[in-house]
C-alpha cells in the first residue's frame, strides 16, 4: 500500500492549478474587486453572491456561511474526497505523476477514484459497441430520432449488449474487482453472482458539471425487455439522482454566459436543443426537478438578479401540467424569470426537430410564456367561466398563485391579468389575493441569516470585519494585514517583515498576524492560505475574511502601492510609540548617565530611521 504523498508534490500540484478554474466548473464567478472573483456559495443557499474566490492566493471564502479553504478543500467538500483523492484527482486532470513516501507510484485504488475510472472505463466500451452489428436496433434508435454518428459521438451515447457480462468481462480485463463495479452501479447481485445492469439498451453517459462520468441512463429497445423503459444508475457515492443534470457539462458555459437556461424533460430532447442551437438545454435523470437541482443551475447561472431566464419545457399532458405545477412551487427559489415553452400539437423538442426542423425548435424556446401565465392556465381551465360559479371558483384557485408572487411590481400586474382573463372587477380578485396571501402565511424571503450558517457566526468571541472597532489604529492594522496576504508577494520584503513583526493592538488581527510572520517564504504559490490555516481559533475566520475580502484599490499596481504604504505607516506608529516612551523615561534618570546616553543615542536613531521612512514614500 502507498504512502503518503511527498509534501513537495501536494504543493506543486496546488501550485500549477488554478482555483479559478475548478471553482468555476461549479459556480459562475464574476469579477469583484482587484485579484477576486465572486459568485453564489455552493455550501449554502443565498439569494445574492457572498463566495469570493482570490486565485493569486489559491483560496476562497463565503462571507455568509463562513467556509474558506484552498482548493483541496473545496473538492473534498463538493466531492466528498479524501485528501489524497483531491491530491490525485488534480494531478491526473494536468497530468502530473505524484511520488510517495514510499517511493511507489500513484496508487489508483481509493474508492471515488476508482468509481470514476470504472464509470468512464464503462462509457468508452458503451461507445464501442454502438458499432457493432447487434447494435443496429440502437443506430436505427438514434436515426430514427435525427441523430446521426457524429450526434451520438458528441454526446457519448453508447449501446449495452444483451448478454449478461458484456460490460463485467470487458472491466475485469482492465483491472477492476467485482465490488468495484457493484459500487459504480454497473452490475447488479443475483444469486449466481452479478450480471451486467444494462443489457440491449442505448446509453447515455451521465457527466457531473466537470465531466467526469459519474452513471448512465438506457433506453429499452427490445420488445421482450420487461424492464422499465428507462434505467439509470442506481444511487452510488458519486450518482445522487437528485442533483444531477444530464448536459450540465455541455451546457455549463453558455448557461454563465447567457444567463439562461432551458429544462427539457429527457436525453433525446437535449440532444436535440443542442444539435438546433439551444445549447443551454439541461435534463434531470429520471427525478423530477426539485431544490437541489434549483442550487445547482443558480450557481452555475450566476443567479444573483432578475436579468435571468429558466425555460422550462412540458408535455401538454397530465402529467406534464402536473410536472408544471411541482416546478412552479420551487421556481421562486430562483432570482431569475421563470416561463414555460410548449411546442405546437404538444410536441417535445425531439419530435419537433424531426418534423419541422432546428428552426421549429427555437421558435419553441423564442415563444416562451412567463411560468405564472401557465399556471393560472392551468388552474383556471377545468372551471366554465361563462358561469359565476365558475369564475368564483377559477378565481380561488388562481388567488394563491399571484399571492405568491413577492415582486411588488409583478403582482399588481397579473391582479389585472388575472381580472381580464376571468372578466371580474379587478378590486375584487386583489382582495381575494390579499386574502389568499395571508391565509398562506407566506412572507418575503430574505437572507438575514443564511442557510447553513454556522452558529454564533456573529459572536464576539468570533471576531468579524463587520464587528471589528471603528477606530484608525485597527482600520490600519486591518488594512495593511489585508494587504500583506492579497499581495504580499509583490511588497518589498523588508518593509513587509518589519511591519508584520510589531505586535497588533487588536487580538484578532495580532492573531493573524503572528500565522502570518510565520511564513518564511512570501513568494511561495499558496502561502497566505496556508497561514490561514495556522491562526489560531476563534480567529481563523478573521484571517479568511481578511484574505478574501476586497482591498480598496483600481489595480494591483495601486493595491501594492497602498499596502506597502499602510505598512510604513504601521512601523512609523512602533516609531513614535518608541520615541514617545523614551522621551518620558529619559525624564527619570540622570543625563549624563548610562541610561540617559542610551536613550540619547536611541532616539537619535529613531529620528534618523523616521526620515529614511520618509524619503523613500
Amino acid at each position: 500500500m502507498a504512502g503518503r504523498i511527498r509534501q513537495a508534490d501536494v504543493e506543486e500540484v496546488k501550485a500549477r492549478t488554478d482555483i479559478a478554474d475548478i471553482i468555476g466548473e461549479r459556480v459562475a464567478l464574476r469579477p469583484a474587486g482587484v485579484g477576486s472573483m465572486k459568485g453564489l456559495c455552493p455550501f449554502h443557499d443565498e439569494r445574492s453572491p457572498s463566495f469570493n474566490v482570490r486565485p493569486q492566493a489559491g483560496f476562497y471564502h463565503c462571507f455568509g456561511c463562513g467556509e474558506s479553504g484552498d482548493v483541496y478543500s473545496f473538492l473534498r467538500r463538493m466531492d466528498h474526497l479524501s485528501f489524497s483523492e483531491a491530491v490525485e484527482k488534480l494531478a491526473g486532470r494536468i497530468g502530473y505523476a505524484l511520488h510517495y513516501e514510499d517511493g511507489g507510484a500513484a496508487p489508483d485504488t481509493t474508492g471515488r477514484t476508482r468509481l470514476y475510472a470504472a464509470n468512464a472505463a464503462a462509457a468508452e466500451y458503451f461507445r464501442g459497441q454502438l458499432s457493432s452489428g447487434e447494435a443496429e436496433i440502437a443506430r436505427r434508435f438514434l436515426g430514427e430520432r435525427g441523430f446521426d454518428a457524429g450526434a451520438a459521438a458528441h454526446f457519448g451515447v453508447g449501446y449495452a449488449p444483451r448478454g449478461w457480462s458484456g460490460v463485467l468481462t470487458a472491466l475485469r480485463e482492465k483491472g477492476f474487482r467485482d465490488d468495484e463495479l457493484s459500487a459504480a452501479g454497473l452490475v447488479s447481485q443475483g444469486q449466481r453472482g452479478v450480471y451486467d445492469r444494462f443489457r440491449g439498451r442505448v446509453v447515455w453517459p451521465i457527466r457531473d458539471v466537470t465531466g467526469q462520468v459519474i452513471g448512465f441512463g438506457a433506453r429499452r429497445l427490445h420488445e421482450d425487455d420487461n424492464g422499465p423503459k428507462y434505467l439509470n444508475t442506481p444511487e452510488t457515492a458519486v450518482y445522487r439522482k437528485a442533483n444531477v443534470l444530464y448536459g450540465l457539462d455541455l451546457a455549463k458555459r453558455d448557461i454563465s454566459r447567457e444567463h439562461r437556461v432551458v429544462v427539457v424533460e429527457g436525453y433525446t430532447d437535449v440532444m436535440a436543443c443542442h444539435l438546433a442551437g439551444i445549447t443551454t438545454a439541461i435534463a434531470t435523470c429520471g427525478t423530477a426537478f426539485g431544490a437541489d437541482h434549483i442550487s445547482v443551475l443558480r450557481r452555475v447561472m450566476g443567479d444573483d438578479s432578475a436579468a435571468g431566464e429558466v425555460i422550462f419545457t412540458f408535455d401538454p399532458d397530465a402529467a406534464g401540467q402536473k410536472a408544471a405545477l411541482r416546478a412552479f412551487a420551487d421556481a421562486k427559489r430562483f432570482n431569475a424569470q421563470t416561463y414555460v415553452a410548449t411546442g405546437p400539437e404538444g410536441l417535445d423538442p425531439c419530435d419537433l426537430r424531426l418534423q419541422r426542423g432546428d428552426g421549429a425548435v427555437r421558435a419553441m424556446v423564442t415563444t416562451k410564456a412567463p411560468m405564472v401565465e401557465f399556471v393560472i392556465g392551468q388552474r383556471i381551465s377545468c372551471f366554465d367561466l361563462a358561469s359565476v360559479e365558475g369564475r368564483v371558483g377559477a378565481l380561488r384557485v388562481a388567488a394563491p398563485v399571484v399571492a405568491e408572487l413577492r415582486d411588488p411590481l409583478l403582482q399588481p400586474e397579473y391582479v389585472r391579468v388575472l381580472a381580464r382573463r376571468l372578466g371580474m372587477d379587478t378590486e375584487d380578485v386583489r382582495r381575494e389575493v390579499t386574502r389568499a396571501g395571508r391565509s398562506s402565511g407566506d412572507s418575503p424571503r430574505t437572507d438575514a441569516a443564511p442557510t447553513g450558517a454556522p452558529e454564533g457566526a456573529a459572536d464576539s468571541l468570533r471576531p468579524t470585519l463587520a464587528t471589528l472597532p471603528r477606530t484608525r489604529d485597527v482600520a490600519m492594522e486591518r488594512d495593511a494585514l489585508m494587504g500583506v496576504l492579497q499581495f504580499g508577494h509583490r511588497m518589498d520584503g523588508d518593509i513587509v517583515a518589519r511591519a508584520i513583526g510589531l505586535p497588533f493592538r487588536h487580538p484578532g488581527l495580532d492573531a493573524v498576524r503572528q500565522a502570518v510572520a510565520g511564513v518564511d517564504d512570501l513568494s511561495r504559490p499558496g502561502w497566505a492560505a496556508d497561514a490561514i490555516g495556522n491562526v489560531r481559533e476563534p480567529f481563523r475566520g478573521l484571517g479568511a475574511e481578511l484574505l478574501a475580502a476586497n482591498f480598496p484599490a483600481q489595480n494591483d499596481d495601486e493595491a501594492v502601492a497602498s499596502a506597502t504604504d499602510l505598512s510604513r505607516r504601521l512601523v512609523m506608529r512602533a516609531l513614535e510609540a518608541e520615541k514617545h516612551e523614551l522621551l518620558g523615561a529619559i525624564q527619570r534618570v540622570a543625563p549624563d548617565s548610562d541610561g540617559g546616553r542610551s536613550i540619547r543615542i536611541r532616539l537619535r536613531e529613531i529620528d534618523a530611521e523616521r526620515e529614511r521612512m520618509l524619503a523613500e514614500e
